[in-house]
């Protein structure tokens, strides 16, 4: 007899197939929006472009006595009638509309996003550090004592530089960004940037900046440096560093031991999430924005 075999996808197969899935969703999404955006520019080059160019032509070449509106009307009754002259240029209309629908489309998405990251920015900038730091922490805000200096040891620790990229991979990977402070325990006593800076080849605030920006770039991706804005404040004659977060424009994934990783944000923490858990994150986070 000839046996039977079972062929079993191997995890590493079924977790692409998953993925290659959610994006072509998402893929999906973004082309329904388009095509409805063509169809919509199209109606309105046929229904509203076409009649009023035949209107303004036919007032400065012949004897047309109509109003706008009555012209207008008796264009659109010969189109569903089907009456339409073999020189008309209906077709040419339905085309300039449908450009300029997803034209439009596309600008706005961009102009949303942008007024969206400003309102959200104006929002946090106007509020004071120190009530900030008095509420605690939270889902949207995080205290780091140091970005890679070891106060327990003494010395510089490059895990901590780590520690503090996850948080913004977390942060960044959110639906509403949030607020990292360095230089500030997690009790929320202030302990400054002194030992950071003493670090640093430049040691000040423009050498810290540059030395997070590096990371961020080195690490997560140099198009999300945009997303992370950096401030500095003195208290109690101590600097701490005021990091504003906004949201990704895409998933953004933190190497760890060679493994990339996808960070969110639960509650008060940073975690990771298993494959599984990352591809629902993904579909469900990012589906907003196609």
């Amino acid at each position: 007899m000839q046996s039977l075999q079972c062929h079993i996808p191997t995890p590493i197969n079924s977790i692409m197939k998953r993925f290659f899935l959610l994006m072509l969703s998402l893929w999906k999404q973004q082309l329904k929006l388009y095509a409805a955006a063509a169809l919509i520019g199209a109606a309105i080059g046929v229904f509203i472009l076409a009649p009023s160019y035949n209107f303004v032509y036919s007032r400065e070449n012949t004897n047309n006595k109509l109003s706008s509106l009555e012209y207008v009307f008796s264009e659109l009754v010969s189109i569903f009638d089907g009456n339409i002259a073999e020189d008309n240029l209906i077709l040419f209309y339905a085309e300039i509309g449908a450009m300029l629908g997803l034209f439009s489309v596309g600008i706005y998405g961009v102009l949303h996003k942008r007024l969206t990251r400003i309102e959200s920015l104006k929002a946090e900038l106007q509020k004071d550090l120190a009530p900030i730091i008095a509420q605690g922490e939270g889902p949207h805000l995080e205290f780091k004592s140091s970005f890679r200096w070891d106060l327990e040891q003494s010395r510089i620790n490059r895990t901590l530089e780590g520690v503090v990229l996850k948080t913004l991979a977390g942060f960044l990977n959110s639906s509403y960004g949030g607020t990292l402070l360095i230089g500030v325990s997690d009790n929320g006593t202030v302990l400054g940037l002194e030992k950071d800076y003493q670090s640093l080849k430049k040691s000040n605030q423009d050498g810290f900046e540059q030395a997070i920006m590096t990371a961020i770039s080195t690490n997560l991706g140099a198009d999300l440096c945009s997303s992370v804005h950096v401030l500095f404040h003195v208290i109690e004659q101590k600097d701490i560093c005021r990091l504003i977060i906004s949201p990704a424009h895409r998933p953004v994934f933190f190497t760890q031991n060679g493994t990339p990783k996808l960070f969110v944000r639960t509650g008060g923490a940073t975690r990771d999430l298993n494959i599984q858990e990352a591809l629902e994150f993904v579909q469900i986070r990012w589906k907003r924005e196609a």
